[in-house]
């Protein structure tokens, strides 16, 4: 029995392309790769050869040439979101999106009208089956982070409950990524010292870890080893940024080409930021080379801001200062962000002399938009070349 708060963490299995599979009976069983140039999802079935998020197409063929390749509906997904989400919210009002296919739940003082964590969760899972058609994955512990490994551990279509006596126990065998915050360069530096379990990164001393590799992360890793991790489940947090990226597959890109996707996503940046009524100042740029290296470039305005032509403005120049690198290494990935994000009324409120969140042009647009619907207006330069599809998101 939880002694507090038990918290679920529910995770829906390769979503994008549970949602052929459940659609089209002919895909069941087979390797499913949803979208052409770029893999944005990847049945089951086609991640046993390899396929993986985010590879190029034609990786992805090669390593699986029997695979099904379909292209993506996004509107197909967001329906299917929406009504999981519903289950979630007939489940519990405490609910904490994290994407379109992932959230929180907390669960507490459910157990006299719906049972234990347990039967909670395995009601939830049978309800997005009968109810939306899809598999759902859920972990439960007591806290968000040692939930959400639970999920991961018990992928595809699985449930798997921690029990407080016995959390210690489960996690201390994983290996090190499964540890919030460890990547390949954090990975790296951890097992070229020997450290490849949860346990051995709990049974460092804190100051031996902070020394390894920096205080915030150290400090981290170390809270989490212990499965320390006291943030509650958030009902209608908002967003510290908005962004949006764009996969290119491998090869060259040149850099007109690299500018006309950056032109779209900055475009639909804007938009989600003036329709969420938010303005932000600091604008990154998000690169991702041909050897799979990464690199971001930033720019805090003096003013906040949603208007496009300042955020572009601003994301054309840092996207000229990595020329450079671009040249030599290839480039594989792009994307922007926005953050230092504040309300717009909080800012005509505090700032006077804060930017304006619109001007005409934005407004005209977005109207037009509105009612005709995305793709009535677009920019010249991005006239005759095919748009990243617009990936369906959390509101803002």
């Amino acid at each position: 029995m939880f002694v507090s708060t038990p918290i679920l963490h529910a995770d829906l299995d390769a979503f994008y392309a549970s949602v052929e599979q459940r659609d089209d009976a002919t895909l069941r069983g087979r390797p499913v790769i949803v979208g052409t140039g770029v893999v944005l999802a990847a049945s089951y079935e086609a991640k046993a050869f390899g396929v993986l998020t985010a590879m190029g197409g034609a990786q992805a063929r090669r390593l699986c040439p029997q695979a099904v390749v379909v292209r993506p509906r996004m509107s197909a997904y967001s329906e299917a979101s929406r009504a999981v989400f519903d289950v979630f919210a007939h489940t519990t009002p405490l609910v904490e999106g994290l994407s379109i296919d992932e959230a929180f739940l907390n669960v507490g003082g459910l157990r006299r009208i719906a049972g234990s964590p347990r039967q909670i969760a395995a009601a939830l899972r049978r309800d997005v089956l009968d109810g939306v058609g899809l598999p759902i994955t859920v972990g439960v512990a007591r806290t968000k982070f040692l939930a959400k490994v639970a999920s991961a551990v018990a992928k595809p279509d699985g449930l798997l409950v921690v029990p407080p006596h016995g959390e210690l126990d489960f996690l201390h065998p994983l290996p090190i990524e499964r540890l919030w915050g460890v990547g390949p360069v954090t990975s790296g530096k951890l097992r070229a010292r020997g450290i490849t379990t949860v346990g051995e990164v709990a049974r460092l001393p804190e100051p031996a870890i902070v020394s390894m590799l920096g205080r915030a992360s150290g400090l981290h890793l170390h809270a989490l080893a212990h499965n320390r991790d006291p943030r509650p489940v958030q009902v209608g947090r908002r967003r510290r940024s908005i962004g949006s990226q764009c996969a290119l597959g491998r090869g060259p890109v040149p850099h007109e080409d690299l500018a006309a996707v950056l032109v779209g996503l900055v475009d639909r940046v804007t938009r989600r930021m003036r329709t969420a009524g938010r303005v932000g100042r600091t604008i990154t740029l998000r690169l991702r080379f041909d050897d799979f290296a990464r690199a971001t470039r930033s720019f805090t305005l003096p003013c906040a801001t949603a208007e496009t032509a300042t955020i572009l403005s601003t994301a054309l120049a840092l996207l000229s200062t990595a020329t450079p690198l671009l040249e030599q290494r290839g480039c594989t990935l792009i994307g922007v962000s926005i953050s230092n994000l504040v309300n717009h009324g909080a800012v005509q409120l505090t700032l006077p002399f804060a930017g304006r969140p619109t001007n005409a042009l934005d407004t005209a647009v977005d109207g037009v938009r509105d009612r005709f619907g995305s793709t009535a207006l677009t920019r010249g330069v991005l006239l005759g070349r095919d748009p990243a599809p617009s990936v369906p998101l959390l509101p803002d």
